[in-house]
């Protein structure tokens, strides 16, 4: 009991840790958008990544082709929503806006995943939840409009934020889709075939836009995001989920805009305003209300997925 109790205080250290990469990944995204195009890196990422995992996981899955096969439409449109829509929209986002800006949207991403799931798994939201989302869309359109809310329609002036909200909305549908579907799958096999899956939804781009080579200004940052944020990071958080709950570890996300910022205004260079902070902080006391639950939900708002 006592050695179990040792390793579920280690198993915290684990999504902070998984949040920390991820949070790096947004600026070495925004680094890296001068030196190559969204949809390069975004096919590196999953390239380098399955790579990595063919010699291990190519065996496994071959063996394994008959349980995969009845998943295949649902591993398809997992993959297109979590790793080409959500990444490459992100890479996009990144030539037009600061990773700054970049990591306080991804923290909307619990916002997007409450009415998604009103949609799609009818789980009503209770009345914490909509006014807590109210709130942190308050929020993220301050931290839009820099303080202004009155400039939140200039033309152009908020491209980037735009497509990183609409990068996060699809992320949100993949979480949704996941928590649907139930893939009844070893988790790194799910894995390795949605990465199969993104690589050949790229290649109708590379076709159209071409393939930027790999060259000593963005070589770090593709190998970086074909290892950290796309095997190293989901391992960690998967052993971290087991070991201390998905809610106890979904609560580290909430970090993710703080570290970003940090790590973006050392390297980066990128200046944390008043407009961050007041923007930052509604979102996230918003998010906080959103996920808290009233003390006796009606039974018919409680609905297991199908």
């Amino acid at each position: 009991m006592t050695q179990l109790s040792r390793y579920q205080k280690w198993a915290f250290v684990l999504p902070l840790i998984a949040v920390l990469i991820w949070s790096l990944n947004i600026a070495v995204t925004r680094y890296v958008a001068d030196y190559i195009s969204p949809v390069s890196i975004s096919f590196y990422r999953w390239f380098v990544a399955f790579l990595i995992l063919t010699p291990f996981m190519l065996p496994k899955v071959w063996k394994q082709r008959a349980l995969i096969r009845p998943y295949i439409p649902k591993l398809a449109v997992l993959s297109a929503f979590g790793m080409v829509l959500y990444q490459g929209l992100s890479y996009t986002a990144a030539h037009y806006t600061t990773a700054t800006n970049m990591g306080i949207v991804n923290a909307f991403v619990p916002v997007f995943t409450i009415f998604i799931s009103y949609i799609i798994l009818k789980d009503k939201p209770n009345r914490f939840a909509i006014f807590g989302s109210f709130l942190s869309f308050c929020g993220l359109l301050y931290v839009m409009s820099q303080g202004h809310f009155s400039r939140l329609f200039d033309q152009g002036g908020h491209w980037g934020d735009a497509v990183m909200v609409l990068a996060v909305g699809f992320y949100a549908f993949y979480g949704v889709f996941l928590k649907k579907w139930q893939v009844q799958l070893p988790l790194m096999t799910s894995l390795y075939t949605q990465i199969a899956f993104a690589l050949l939804y790229h290649l109708p781009f590379l076709l159209w836009l071409g393939l930027d080579a790999i060259n000593v200004n963005n070589a770090a940052s593709v190998l970086y995001a074909g290892v950290f944020p796309s095997l190293i990071a989901p391992l960690l958080w998967m052993v971290a989920v087991q070991s201390i709950g998905p809610n106890r570890t979904s609560i580290f996300m909430n970090l993710m805009p703080v570290f970003t910022a940090i790590i973006a205004s050392v390297w980066l260079s990128e200046h944390w305003t008043i407009y961050h902070t007041l923007g930052g902080v509604t979102i996230l006391v918003g998010i906080i209300l959103a996920q808290k639950k009233t003390e006796k939900a009606p039974v018919e708002w409680i609905e297991s997925s199908t």
